[in-house]
């Protein structure tokens, strides 16, 4: 017995000293508040806008995610991995910051200006109705703060100052949910929809106050002119990013108008209802995922090493989602009863197929990191446009066989049929 004792310990405490796992602790507390944060924003605002409202947000929430790539100038996959790449060497690291800076408020400034101008015929087209045009003005006047926040962000990350990100990911969750549940008390549809499009530019502030003793939070670090040589490198990920924000977010969009228009506004809140549970409990796995395994996988240049630490986060993460997953599911009728209201409760029969797709999802998503990390522009580009689109298809010809049941159904499909192809495609890097 004693031996296996201490072989159990001696494995305990390999475990403990892998750096993913110890990424996984170090987010732990901040994921717990962020799903916290979450869990209660979800309950207010089901509680007082019911499934059609919680469709109706969901819908404007794919277009808020869809204006925030384009306003960054979708490089902040970017400026993580080259902050990553070169964090030991200042002036390098300036020059990609400052050139980040630059490039952001022009794309952001733009997009603004689009909105404000816009604000009323882009509501009629996202939103089905011109009374929310209000809504867009705001998120044109903000549009910048917001992005200057996902850029220091960024930064963060690429240092790899892990405790720095996790605290002020915690900063802006608490004030993320005071701020929503303030306005949802407060407007009801029309406060979520505002604090949609504002918390985020609210805790911009707070950012910079956590941010403001660290050593690179200095004007040097801003000021330098724009490098042309460095936007080219940034214009990768431009593509990137902009492929992600125009294919996901409006293959839901289209999706979800599709059951409004078909089913009911009621069932489309039910598949929003879901796709939220999905995004709160897989934080556990993204947000870790997002602080370690890009910066990661950006400075390994050796193929074995490459494929020991894809081989070391699948044996970490599987087994941890798997039980995530079996959990959820055993106690699906608590996970409806304690985020929503009695109006969710024929969700029940979705959880089987999207927990599943959940699972494929991030069994592809471990390998698909390689695409961003190594900038295989090419390659990503032409992926996710084949993913969406098989997802579209598929979405369509389910809800006609099987109704809301069968977008889950499509969605696990179609996790699955990317899992392979990232096989595939990185079989050389996982070949011993």
């Amino acid at each position: 017995m004693a031996p296996l004792i201490r072989h159990i310990r001696s494995l305990a405490s390999r475990f403990a000293r892998v750096d993913l796992v110890k990424v996984f602790s170090i987010t732990s507390l901040s994921t717990l508040v962020r799903m916290c944060t979450g869990l209660i924003s979800v309950k207010v605002v089901a509680a007082i806008i019911g499934p059609a409202g919680v469709a109706m947000l969901g819908q404007f929430g794919n277009f808020v995610s869809i204006i925030l790539s384009i306003a960054s100038g979708g490089i902040n996959w970017g400026i993580t991995k080259y902050v990553s790449e070169y964090r030991h060497d200042r002036d390098t690291v300036a020059a990609y910051i400052s050139t980040a800076l630059r490039i952001t408020m022009i794309c952001t400034l733009l997009s603004a200006i689009i909105m404000i101008v816009l604000h009323r015929r882009l509501a009629a087209l996202v939103m089905l109705s011109a009374d929310y045009g209000y809504v867009f003005l705001i998120f044109g006047f903000t549009l910048l703060l917001y992005s200057v926040n996902n850029l220091l962000l960024s930064i963060i990350n690429g240092y790899k100052e892990f405790r720095k990100f996790v605290a002020v990911n915690i900063a802006n969750s608490i004030v993320g949910l005071l701020f929503t549940v303030l306005l949802v008390f407060t407007w009801q549809l029309r406060g979520a929809l505002i604090a949609t499009v504002t918390y985020q530019s609210v805790v911009l502030f707070v950012t910079v106050g956590m941010l403001r003793k660290t050593p690179w939070f200095r004007p040097g670090m801003f000021s330098q002119r724009l490098s042309r040589a460095i936007a080219s490198k940034y214009f990768r990920y431009t593509l990137m990013t902009a492929t992600t924000a125009l294919t996901l977010p409006v293959t839901q969009m289209l999706l979800r108008g599709y059951v409004i228009a078909e089913i009911s506004p009621v069932e489309a809140g039910w598949w929003e209802g879901m796709t939220r549970i999905s995004s709160m409990y897989l934080l556990v796995i993204t947000s870790s995922l997002g602080v370690y395994f890009l910066p990661r996988l950006s400075e390994i240049h050796d193929r074995l090493e490459l494929r020991a630490e894809l081989i070391r986060a699948y044996k970490i993460i599987l087994p941890v989602l798997l039980v995530g997953c079996v959990a959820i599911y055993l106690l699906r009728h608590v996970v409806i009863w304690l985020l929503f209201t009695d109006a969710f409760a024929p969700m029940q029969g979705l959880f089987g197929w999207q927990l599943a797709g959940d699972f494929f999802k991030i069994s592809s998503w471990i390998l698909a990191y390689q695409m961003i990390a190594k900038a295989m522009t090419r390659t990503f580009i032409i992926t996710e446009i084949a993913s969406s689109a098989s997802f579209l298809v598929l979405g369509y010809l389910f809800v006609r066989l099987d109704g809301i049941t069968g977008l889950c159904q499509a969605y696990l499909i179609n996790y699955i049929i990317y899992t392979v192809t990232m096989l595939v495609i990185f079989r050389k890097t996982l070949r011993r």
